[in-house]
């Protein structure tokens, strides 16, 4: 069998010349086979019309093995000019002929050099396209983190609204002096809360004592 893969050849046939000529020699070859069982059917069925036959079916079987092995080796000699002939003349794909498939290399035609160029190009771009994603990625979750930095601040800024209606209502009408205003109540509430805190003390002293 030929080793030369004939990849255009598999391209254009379906499948690969080797394989065709393979298929054939085993067809040839079981056809092969099937004749000699025949024949020697044929003349076991002669050999039992005969009286007083000597030739026993295990010569008969030996005789056929032989014959068979002779004919085999017949058969893979006229096989092997058989493929050669086939396969350069019948099975072969010229090396001028193209594909209609193929007719775009025939009119925009690449040196090696040039389709090395073309690869590293595609490569350079790969790596740019994955770096502006990973950028877009990176900004994205920015955005996404400004939001609830926005959020927050919203939040404050409803606070601190409401902390000024509250001062007017109250009377305080300047900011300033609303904030002024909740420090000293804050500081009321410190102070009334540590001497709730001592006089807790006093009284839970005496019981001890008790």
């Amino acid at each position: 069998m030929s080793v030369n893969p004939m990849a255009y050849e598999a391209q254009f046939f379906g499948f690969t010349p080797q394989t065709c000529m393979l298929r054939v020699y085993i067809a040839f070859q079981d056809y092969l086979f099937e004749v000699m069982l025949v024949v020697e059917t044929v003349i076991l069925k002669k050999l039992e019309a005969l009286p007083g036959c000597k030739i026993t079916p295990f010569q008969v079987r030996k005789s056929t093995e032989e014959f068979l092995l002779f004919m085999k080796k017949h058969l893979d000699k006229l096989f092997s000019k058989m493929e050669e002939v086939l396969l350069q003349l019948v099975l072969n794909i010229p090396k001028n002929v193209l594909l209609p498939e193929d007719k775009v290399h025939e009119q925009y035609p690449y040196s090696k050099e040039q389709f090395q160029a073309l690869q590293d190009e595609i490569q350079q771009l790969q790596k740019q396209y994955r770096a502006e994603a990973s950028a877009g990625q990176a900004l994205r979750a920015e955005l996404e983190e400004q939001k609830v930095v926005q959020a927050e601040l919203e939040k404050i800024l409803q606070w601190f609204d409401g902390l000024e209606n509250i001062c007017r209502e109250h009377g305080t009408g300047n900011f300033k002096e609303s904030f002024a205003f909740l420090t000293q109540n804050a500081k009321r509430l410190q102070d009334v809360l540590k001497d709730v805190e001592e006089k807790s003390k006093k009284i839970k002293k005496p019981d001890q004592l008790l």
